[in-house]
């Protein structure tokens, strides 16, 4: 499986902006084969900041995701919502198993 975790920053004032876009990001990438996990999560102290986290199959799976067109429109939302800052990193993990 691959985790992927981190952080994406944007102007605190964007966010009502930036909340659609996101939903919309996500439930497309909930729908993909391969998809185990996804979210965003809005930072309770810093205002503007979303963490990130993904977790997917396999490799080929991913690559699915890099590839969907959802992916690409989200990108392209980048540069008005002013998200700039981006801290993404990826990892290969077991099973999951209960602490």
């Amino acid at each position: 499986m691959l985790l992927i975790l981190g952080t994406i920053r944007l102007p605190a004032q964007n966010l009502d902006a930036a909340r659609p876009v996101m939903r919309r990001m996500a439930e497309a990438s909930r729908a993909e084969d391969g998809y185990i996990e996804y979210g965003y999560a809005e930072d309770v102290l810093e205002p503007g900041l979303i963490h990130v986290h993904e977790l997917w199959s396999d490799q080929a799976a991913l690559d699915r995701h890099f590839a969907a067109p959802h992916l690409a429109e989200w990108r392209a939302s980048w540069a008005g919502l002013g998200i700039g800052e981006r801290n993404l990193r990826l990892y290969e993990v077991g099973e999951p198993r209960p602490i």
